[in-house]
């Protein structure tokens, strides 16, 4: 096998901690919010067809996304994750989210109503641990411009998160937070 045979990403997630037993896997699942387990179904799912994503993606000011999707020929997927019908009636941001990609999807699970959701916007049935496109959300491409301002903070924060995971005494800055009375070498 030569390097170029090795998909390195698969390496930079490492094994599963094999600390976690199956019951704290179970109870971090249950103790999160219902759309956060939505969240998570669908982000497996999507890197099973090749995408990246990030939860709670922050496109432009005043605007969250549930799931940012990065696909393998640069396309980007929105993902809002209703998790009942009054989740999705307060919601009154979902259409400033169209400009800010290529397809807009729905996530819900098999019990919500799904004659609720605009027939013109994607739809995909999930779980805590899955999902599945049910209707594929009409294309419409975003401008060069934008699709790499988007790409550049999707890269930015991706890295961001993994590099606190990593080293969670850096601060927003990027510098490292020491105790009181220590200084940095």
């Amino acid at each position: 096998m030569t390097s170029s045979d090795i998909d390195h990403d698969d390496f930079a997630d490492g094994p599963e901690p094999a600390t976690a037993s199956a019951g704290e896997v179970g109870r971090a699942v249950s103790l999160s919010q219902p759309g956060q387990r939505l969240a998570r179904g669908v982000s497996r799912y999507l890197r099973s067809m090749g995408y990246v994503s990030v939860e709670e993606f922050v496109p432009d000011r005043g605007l969250r996304v549930d799931v940012m999707a990065l696909g393998p020929k640069g396309e980007l997927w929105v993902i809002e994750c209703k998790s009942s019908r009054a989740d999705y009636q307060s919601d009154a941001k979902w259409q400033g989210y169209l400009q800010w990609c290529d397809r807009y999807f729905w996530a819900v699970d098999m019990d919500f109503p799904t004659d609720l959701l605009p027939q013109d916007t994607g739809l995909i049935l999930a779980d805590a641990y899955s999902a599945e496109v049910i209707r594929m959300g009409p294309e419409q491409k975003m401008s060069a411009p934008r699709r790499k301002k988007l790409i550049q903070k999707f890269a930015m924060d991706a890295a961001r998160r993994l590099q606190k995971l990593r080293d969670p005494r850096l601060g927003a800055e990027g510098r490292l937070i020491l105790p009181r009375g220590t200084d940095a070498d």
